[in-house]
Formats: structure tokens, C-alpha cells, sequence
């Protein structure tokens, strides 16, 4: 089983395999993919179209041998990622015999255990959900977590940033920021604080004029301003925990600045899990908007995404429309037709 064709082929934009994910990953070059998009198969939790029930993920009788399994499939992940590249896992829960079972860390915690390095949990809030037990909440949420290999990786923070929606005016001799701060109060405050010394006081002043300066000039959108003895740190006043207490602590202030590129997205997605545009025969299916973040911030452009566990292509139909190659592996013959078919139908619309 050799995909050397694809690797050495530029212009072929997507491949998919019909096998094991252990087997077909093992027949991958090293170091040869860009980012790994996937959600596995949940434990005990769905049938899916193959052949051979013995092979399929999810079938284990004990969560132990699941845990097991994923992590040795994404120890041979590790090996076909490059060495800047990034693994996005969505995984679900499940309860049995009445308890949650916390399968989602559990796989996690293996998979550091084994070497990669967390990045990110995120939640996946899908904001709707059906639930029949009546003795406990609704539960509407699964993780994605991020994994890189090293600690130095590709990440293009600059694909996904979140624009502001408001820009600084002007008012009279003022500038005010996109949420109305002008900095007239915390030079009132800077002006009377006892706790702060006439160089403190001075040091403050200019550092706030220039603030002022860069809102004007259009390379920060808002700020805000913590001044000792006025506003409380963040997180913590120990100086051992929190760079921004040493700070207040040597200097008697500091200053958080609102880049006018915009902001990173936080960590809480609230996004359906229905896709609009997708009607096909599988189950779980990634709605695009999911996509959009991993694919534009850990693969570059023409770089290739593997989906080991890819259904009917979502991961790979996303790295397709974005410019990206992708290659997919699954057990069923059926979901790859319909992953190949998708696929035709969008490398023919691009062209």
C-alpha cells in the first residue's frame, strides 16, 4: 500500500484510502503531512457502514482498550506529521451504567503520556441537544483538542483573527476607543493616587499618552489601564504567578492593548452540528464552520490534511475549498464513494 503518487504530485488535490487507520497510516512517508483533522469513532456509541465489525474503533468492551487503541493509532499520527505540525481531535463522551465515563481526557491524557503536547482544550458548544435521562442536565458540548509534537509549530495567528467591529473616533480633543475609553479617568486617578511616586506618577503619564498616541495613529482599537492602589490585577496579586502583579509592582501600572489586526478566537465554539449544505448517510458529520479555524491557522496553503478517520470527507472537502490538499483514510468503501463523489464535484467547481 504506497501513496507516493499523491506526496509527488501536486496537482492531485485529494486521495482516499478504504482500510484500517493503523495499517493505512503505517503505509504514510514520515513527516509527510502538514495537520491531522479527525474525530474517532466514540466508544460504544454508534455502528458505522463496514465490513469488518472486528476492526472498527469504538467497538471495545472496556473504555481501557479504546483508550489503548486511539492512543497507538496517534503514536503512528505522530510519525506521518511534521515535525511544525498540528493533530485537532474531537472527541465525545459517554455515559454506561449511569456514570460519565470522561473518555474525552481520558484519551487526552493518554496521548501526553505518549509525548504530544496540549494546546488548547476547546469546547464544542453545539447550543442544542436531545436528552431522556431526567435525573441529571442536558449535556450539549464535546472537546477538540489541539496537539502539536514540538513546541515550536506553524500556527498563522493572522488567518483567524477576529476583526474589531467598532474603530476609535474622535471627540473634541479626545480619542475614544472602540468601548468609549478615552483615558481621562485613569489620568485623574494617575494625577491622585498616594500610592504612587511623583517618577511612578510621570512614567504613568507618558505611558498613557502614548497609548493615546497609538489609538490615534489606528494600531490599537481600545485599552485599559490597571494603576497600583486604583484597579485589581488579573488573576492574581502574587508576583511568583502573575507577570502583570511584578509588573505593578516594579512600575505601578500597566497597560493591555487591543491590536486594531483584532483578536485570537477564544476557546468556547458555539456552532450547530448540522450542516447545512451536507445531506448524505453519515451519522457525524464536521460542519465546515468547525474546520475553518484548524485548517487556516495550522496548515499552510498547498500544505496537506489527514483525516484517519474521515467518513464521507468533511475534513478534506474543507482543505480542498481553502486551498490545501487532503488525504483520507476509512473502513467504509460506501462512506469513501461519497467522500470521493463530493470531492470531484468541488475540485470541478474550483476549476
Amino acid at each position: 500500500m504506497t501513496h507516493e503518487g499523491f506526496f509527488n504530485n501536486p496537482e492531485k488535490r485529494f486521495e482516499f484510502i478504504t482500510a484500517d487507520a493503523f495499517l493505512a497510516l503505517s503505509s504514510l512517508p514520515g513527516e509527510s503531512v502538514d495537520c491531522i483533522i479527525t474525530s474517532p469513532p466514540y466508544w460504544q456509541l454508534r455502528e458505522y457502514d463496514v465490513s469488518t465489525k472486528q476492526d472498527e474503533i469504538g467497538n471495545e468492551e472496556s473504555y481501557d482498550d479504546y483508550v489503548k487503541i486511539l492512543t497507538k493509532i496517534f503514536s503512528e499520527c505522530k510519525r506521518v506529521l511534521k515535525k511544525d505540525g498540528s493533530l485537532w481531535l474531537n472527541i465525545g463522551d459517554k455515559y454506561h451504567n449511569k456514570r460519565l465515563m470522561g473518555i474525552p481526557w481520558r484519551v487526552a491524557l493518554s496521548l501526553m503520556d505518549d509525548g504530544w503536547i496540549l494546546r488548547n482544550d476547546v469546547i464544542w458548544d453545539q447550543m442544542k441537544g436531545t436528552q431522556s435521562a431526567k435525573d441529571r442536565l442536558r449535556d450539549i458540548y464535546e472537546h477538540i483538542f489541539h496537539f502539536v509534537k514540538s513546541p515550536k509549530y506553524y500556527y498563522n495567528s493572522e488567518a483567524i483573527r477576529i476583526k474589531p467591529q467598532k474603530y476609535p473616533t474622535k471627540n473634541g480633543d479626545s480619542m475614544i476607543s472602540a468601548t468609549g475609553v478615552s483615558g481621562k479617568r485613569y489620568r485623574q486617578q494617575i494625577e491622585n493616587s498616594k500610592t504612587l511616586s511623583a517618577e511612578e506618577k510621570n512614567n504613568a503619564i507618558q505611558a498613557l499618552n502614548n497609548t493615546i498616541t497609538e489609538m490615534a495613529n489606528g494600531d490599537i482599537v481600545d485599552f485599559r489601564m490597571t494603576i497600583r492602589g486604583e484597579q485589581r490585577t488579573f488573576h492574581s496579586n502574587s508576583e511568583k504567578v502573575s507577570g502583570r502583579a511584578k509588573e505593578l509592582s516594579i512600575k505601578g501600572y500597566y497597560v493591555l492593548k487591543m491590536s486594531a489586526k483584532g483578536h485570537l478566537p477564544p476557546d468556547i465554539w458555539r456552532i450547530t452540528p448540522e450542516d447545512t449544505q451536507r445531506r448524505d448517510e453519515h451519522y457525524a458529520v464536521f460542519p465546515e464552520e468547525l474546520l475553518r479555524i484548524p485548517t487556516l491557522a495550522t496548515c499552510p496553503e498547498n500544505g496537506i490534511i489527514l483525516d484517519p478517520f474521515s467518513g464521507t470527507g468533511s475534513a478534506i472537502a474543507n482543505a480542498v475549498k481553502l486551498n490545501r490538499r487532503g488525504i483520507g483514510i476509512d473502513l467504509s468503501e460506501c462512506y469513501n464513494n461519497i467522500a470521493k463523489k463530493r470531492l470531484e464535484e468541488i475540485c470541478q467547481k474550483k476549476h
